[in-house]
């Protein structure tokens, strides 16, 4: 009786942490399931873009809607919640364009965190504060003020898993805001 009683729960406790991870994940979608005035924003405010892609990114609780582009041979990115508020804005960037104190303290806690990894990708962030219309003309001047932010993906080893892909956002001066664990792109196949 006393170890049906500890089988059962362990069994619910396994659950309970499996509960716990937060998996994102990103898909492509039609321009057509794109929010409407999300589109118009897009549309009239960023004449000349190339490239354009529309993608909706699930987390475990919201959804918000992305589209990237290529203008001026830079990549970016506009999220959109459901309602088509503009949140934030992204710039692909390299390492050598985040300053040199900031990206040692992101190496810093890169090794701390875990024992193996690499960079995948390297984003500039202008979050939305106040004014979206305003926002929109920063980062197309490619300027660096103190309240964007660094978003990188990262494959990483832990000691207690395998490889995984990480989603790990900082501030401008390197200290780390959050991580998440992100799924491939490619898993649509295993997921129902």
């Amino acid at each position: 009786m006393k170890y049906k009683f500890l089988l059962v729960i362990v069994f619910f406790s396994a659950f309970k942490i499996q509960a716990q991870l937060k998996y994102e994940r990103e898909f492509r979608i039609k321009k057509s399931q794109f929010p409407t005035s999300a589109l118009q924003l897009v549309e009239e405010k960023l004449p000349g873009i190339k490239k354009v892609k529309f993608y909706k990114e699930i987390d475990s609780s919201i959804a918000i809607y992305d589209v990237k582009f290529k203008k001026d041979r830079l990549w970016y990115s506009l999220e959109f919640t459901k309602e088509g508020s503009l949140k934030d804005i992204e710039v692909k960037i390299k390492n050598i364009d985040i300053p040199e104190e900031s990206y040692e303290r992101i190496l810093l806690f890169l090794k701390q965190t875990f024992t193996s990894y690499k960079i995948k990708k390297i984003q500039q962030q202008y979050v939305v504060l106040n004014n979206e219309k305003e926002i929109l003309k920063v980062p197309f001047q490619n300027l660096i003020t103190p309240d964007i932010y660094y978003e990188l993906l990262v494959k990483g080893k832990k000691e207690t898993h395998g490889k995984k892909l990480y989603k790990i956002r900082y501030n401008s001066e390197g200290k780390n805001i959050s991580i998440k664990e992100t799924l491939p792109p490619n898993y649509d196949h295993t997921l129902y």
